[in-house]
């Protein structure tokens, strides 16, 4: 446990939260500031700062918590989609985001919106050659 870490507080009780699951290993708990009803958070009782220092069995646990809070969703909320993703903006504790998309830019980027809040725009296609630099750059940096 991080003592100065708010998700770590939550995690080992010393702090409430409007918890929906909780194991040994994750808890999972409502946003304080959704981005729509049911947003939900989905974090690792133990502290790691990044979703991409998470062990692999942590992560895969994570993720399939989040596809159980996302049936769940889809069935009070009544959407045709849910989306998971994990930012790591506002505390420096890896956690998973659910949110129930009651509207298709819940949780998009500026880069959608060229043509409006109504409209869903399809950002400029990427260079092919950049594209095809990046992916080899990535590919040859994965970690096994």
């Amino acid at each position: 446990m991080q003592h100065d870490c708010l998700f770590c507080k939550i995690a080992s009780g010393a702090l409430p939260a409007h918890k929906i699951y909780e194991d040994d290993h994750i808890l999972a708990f409502l946003d304080l500031h959704p981005i729509r009803a049911g947003h939900s958070l989905v974090i690792p009782k133990t502290h790691h700062v990044w979703f991409e220092d998470l062990p692999e069995h942590l992560a895969t646990r994570i993720t399939t918590c989040a596809q159980k809070i996302a049936r769940a969703q889809k069935a009070i909320y009544k959407v045709p989609r849910v989306s998971m993703f994990y930012t790591g903006i506002h505390v420096p504790h890896a956690h998973a985001h659910v949110v129930p998309m009651h509207h298709m830019h819940d949780v998009t980027s500026s880069a959608y919106l060229h043509d409006g809040a109504t409209a869903f725009s399809t950002p400029p296609q990427g260079d092919a050659r950049e594209l095809t630099d990046t992916a080899t750059i990535i590919s040859e940096h994965l970690i096994n």
